[in-house]
């Protein structure tokens, strides 16, 4: 059996190589020739959903912006947690990322991305986060506050960024953001806004106790 298998490799518009890849038995994506993101360690991304819905409580139809599909499992994550969901729109900014998602990474998150509420955006997410209204953003995009793959990414993470996501959301709605460390100097950013915030701690792995642990800002508009 091979230890590793190279389904697809390609540049991002940075001009760094961007490689999805089967090692022992999991799939693994790198930018860069740096781990981002791996099949195995997918609990951070589904409790991101998780959190959001016991944050916002019960709400008729919420309308939900997904930054970054990843592997897709905050998505799929989403879709169970939201059951009466009316619109989920996941924005990806590389078109390599979304090919893998229709067709190597699909029967791992049940095709979720093939749900008829879901639409997916391919492009920036601040264009959506212009439009506002939205009852939870769960944004997943890079490393978190320290940007990787792509040097545009860092202004969703600035004063402005976060000024963006919070002017985002409908009153009473709920931002979580995906981060590989932990970041007092973001934490506060959230709260200078107005938003009430925190940070939690969630291994790789959640629910079990294992994997790296990983950080979410959970930030609620009054």
């Amino acid at each position: 059996m091979q230890e590793r298998v190279v389904l697809d490799r390609t540049t991002t518009g940075d001009g760094e190589t961007l490689e999805l890849a089967i090692e022992h038995g999991h799939h693994i994506i790198r930018i860069g020739g740096v781990p981002l993101m791996s099949s195995s360690m997918s609990g951070s991304e589904e409790a991101m959903a998780e959190i959001a819905c016991q944050e916002l409580g019960p709400i008729a139809s919420p309308r939900i912006l997904i930054g970054g599909l990843g592997m897709g499992f905050t998505l799929r994550a989403t879709l169970d947690a939201f059951e009466d969901v009316a619109e989920v729109c996941v924005a990806e900014l590389m078109g390599d990322i979304i090919r893998y998602n229709r067709a190597f990474l699909a029967d791992l998150t049940d095709r979720a991305i093939e749900d008829r509420r879901v639409e997916v955006f391919e492009g920036d997410v601040r264009k959506k986060l212009t439009v506002g209204g939205w009852h939870v953003i769960l944004m997943d995009v890079d490393n978190g506050p320290d940007a990787l793959s792509a040097r545009s990414n860092r202004y969703l993470y600035s004063a402005r960024g976060v000024e963006l996501m919070a002017r985002a959301l409908a009153p009473g709605g709920v931002l979580v953001v995906w981060s590989a460390y932990p970041s007092p100097r973001f934490l506060e950013r959230l709260r200078y806004t107005g938003l009430s915030a925190r940070a939690a701690t969630v291994r790789g792995r959640w629910p079990i106790s294992k994997g790296p642990m990983h950080t979410l800002f959970v930030g609620t508009k009054p």
